[in-house]
């Protein structure tokens, strides 16, 4: 293995985000074995140990070759937000740095990236029967009607959470209701983790991106996504936790439960895996415009763009 010493000099942070299927991981490895620099995940569902072919977690070979941090550790049962996964990563990250060893957070899941370039609020913790009672009224309203409630108090906060993200949005109403001020309002105290940083985008073509996409959840059945679904639904866990909405998991433990057949449920993975790129594609072009691109697929060309930009000596 080489040291970094390109004009970043030892202990540089290299962010590396972009879509599902993008090649992230690949990349992140290469780059770690030419530069002697340490791994960390910036993926929510790659944190958890249930579903490592499901989440596309680097394989047992890919994590002994270089140094990975936050991978496959946490149980499905216990529930990760960004503020745990930031308290986690930020002493990480610290101690690397004060060792002169390069660190590359590679992932999908935007709001971790946020965390460490703009920071996170740090709103208070909200009361268990708070949020049991806001998740109930979610039971009963519905989405529609329970954003309405989040909109008249912090329309930011609506317009930035997802279709779906129950979690979010009854921490948002949650925390408006707990101390009288909004989420957004508490976000703008937040301070930047990182004080130095170098950040890129993979970014490919989206019918390539699709293409490859497709080709994953190929791969995934092959490698047995369908046995790990299975085992994770006979845990009987609660659907809202955030490993149990991973992109491909429903449709395969559907298919597991007879619900439907093995290629109806990949043809519905492959949907979803689309719309998430496409999701992310998105939410990196608003929240990361000023990152440099990288557009081909090619392996040789990103490790040769990305040591480009993160100014690393061949």
């Amino acid at each position: 293995m080489r040291s970094a010493k390109g004009r970043e000099g030892e202990g540089a942070v290299w962010l590396i985000a972009g879509p599902t299927a993008s090649g992230k991981s690949r990349l992140a490895l290469d780059l770690a074995l030419q530069t002697g620099a340490e791994i960390l995940n910036a993926d929510a569902s790659q944190l958890y140990r249930d579903l490592c072919v499901i989440t596309a977690r680097p394989s047992q070979g890919d994590l002994r070759a270089a140094p990975h941090h936050l991978y496959g550790f946490a149980d499905a049962a216990d529930a990760w937000s960004t503020g745990r996964w930031l308290r986690a990563a930020e002493p990480l990250i610290a101690g690397l740095v004060r060792a002169g060893r390069p660190v590359i957070v590679v992932g999908g899941t935007g709001l971790y990236f946020r965390s460490l370039t703009h920071g996170l609020a740090d709103a208070p913790a909200t009361d268990e029967a708070l949020r049991a009672r806001l998740n109930s009224l979610f039971e009963t309203e519905g989405e529609a009607a329970f954003r309405a409630r989040l909109l008249a108090v912090d329309p930011a906060a609506e317009g930035r959470i997802a279709a779906n993200d129950r979690q979010r949005l009854i921490r948002a109403l949650a925390v408006h209701e707990a101390t009288g001020r909004s989420l957004t309002d508490w976000r703008q105290d937040q301070t930047p983790v990182l004080s130095r940083w170098k950040g890129l985008v993979l970014q490919p073509d989206r019918e390539t991106l699709y293409a490859r996409c497709d080709l994953r959840v190929g791969l995934m059945q092959e490698a047995g996504a369908l046995e790990e679904a299975r085992a994770l639904a006979a845990r009987g866990l609660s659907p809202d936790l955030p490993l149990l909405k991973a992109v491909g998991y429903r449709e395969f433990a559907a298919s597991a439960a007879g619900e439907l057949s093995l290629e109806a449920a990949m043809d519905a993975a492959r949907m979803e895996t689309r719309r998430y790129a496409k999701r992310q594609l998105t939410w990196l072009r608003n929240q990361t415009p000023d990152w440099p691109r990288i557009e081909t697929l090619t392996l040789e060309d990103q490790l040769r763009q990305a040591m480009d930009i993160f100014e690393v000596k061949a």
